[in-house]
């Protein structure tokens, strides 16, 4: 496998200047940061997101690779997990890119400002609206998790926000929802025809009784549902041309137990490490499911994971191992996952609702090759 780029990572990376947060209440710290421009489709009627799944990145250039074949292991570092973000932004050309989480690997990182900082870097000179989440891995540095979520927030053309505004009280950092409007001049142009939640899959149990990783808890779920039923509700004022209420796609960590329910006679990718959800089902599946709008979620956690399966009307998606400093396995490439929402074309030559979202990975290779191109919902 000839990754020339892999020994060749001569890529500047723009560090901005570091701040130190100390951890601080919701209600102290901006949760009521706003979707400053809506997302909108494209005028050819797309809309792409790039998911950048366990970069773990630490200290840049002096932070070895895991995982790689002996002629790509001299001079690999974080800079590789740059270089093949910022080919995959050029590449894809994303209307948002989404990071889902262990974005630094901070036990490795000495100090967590700068490394979120390194890590993002090719989002924020790109121009282009980011939003992320929080893995199990991100708080173990010299910031807490309220901290990393705090500085990412306040980080440019990003579009996280630190939790909901309209609720006192719920579990985690970086619960938000983001909505995706129409094509400029359209009927649709004031309309959500995509919407996009985001939560917090917790890092570790802190239940004496239960071992293993997080879940995501009650609060968060009745926030979900409560946000799902007012996007449904916003829907019966939409323009006639749209036929069912919006769509919606959902990003976090840890992969849910239902993860569990796929061998390879019934999903589209690989599945090479063992399913590492929670301990404890905490139900959020069936939310989903009974909500009725959303139509795949999207996770990282296993990195030598990529596969997506359909489970009770729900895609159930791995992106696959993104960084370099993450484990993966020799000889098999890093890789993104790429989404294309594609709206309806009315009868009178405009666009109308979602008609159907896609998806594909990205291999970093000279290629950057795609694979496993499937539909996830159509209408």
């Amino acid at each position: 496998m000839a990754n020339v780029h892999l020994v060749m990572a001569a890529v500047v990376v723009v560090l901005l200047v570091s701040l130190s947060f100390a951890s601080v209440s919701a209600s102290a710290i901006g949760t009521t940061k706003q979707q400053k421009q809506p997302l909108r489709f494209s005028k050819t009627g797309e809309f792409r997101i790039l998911q950048v799944a366990d970069m773990h990145y630490a200290d840049g250039k002096t932070t070895p690779c895991k995982n790689v074949l002996p002629q790509q292991s001299a001079g690999c570092s974080d800079l590789n997990t740059t270089a093949f973000l910022r080919r995959m932004i050029v590449t894809v050309k994303p209307h948002l890119i989404v990071f889902t989480g262990d974005n630094i690997y901070a036990s490795d990182a000495k100090d967590a400002a700068y490394s979120l900082n390194a890590a993002f870097s090719p989002a924020v000179s790109s121009n282009i609206p980011w939003a992320a989440v929080l893995g199990n891995h991100d708080q173990e540095s010299t910031l807490s998790r309220a901290g990393v979520m705090k500085h990412i927030v306040g980080m440019k053309q990003t579009l996280s926000q630190f939790n909901p505004p309209e609720v006192d009280k719920i579990d985690g950092f970086g619960n938000y929802n983001l909505e995706v409007h129409g094509v400029e001049g359209s009927a649709f142009e004031n309309k959500s025809v995509l919407n996009l939640y985001f939560l917090d899959s917790g890092d570790y149990s802190t239940v004496p009784s239960i071992d293993g990783y997080g879940w995501i808890k009650p609060s968060q779920q009745l926030w979900f549902q409560n946000t799902s039923k007012k996007l449904q509700r916003a829907y019966k004022n939409k323009p006639k041309a749209q036929k069912a209420p919006a769509p919606g796609l959902a990003y976090f960590h840890i992969p849910l137990p239902e993860f569990a329910n796929f061998d390879s006679s019934n999903f589209t990718g690989v599945k090479q490490d063992p399913i590492s959800s929670a301990s404890v089902n905490s139900g959020f599946f069936k939310t989903m499911v009974e909500a009725g709008d959303v139509k795949a979620v999207f996770v990282g956690h296993d990195h030598l994971n990529d596969f997506c399966g359909e489970l009770t009307g729900i895609h159930l998606c791995y992106a696959g191992g993104f960084g370099y400093h993450a484990y993966g396995k020799a000889g098999w490439d890093r890789r993104a996952r790429v989404v294309v929402a594609s709206l309806e074309k009315t009868e009178k030559g405009g666009w109308g609702g979602v008609k159907s979202i896609k998806t594909r990975k990205h291999l970093d290779n000279q290629l950057l090759t795609a694979v496993d191109v499937q539909v996830l919902w159509s209408h």
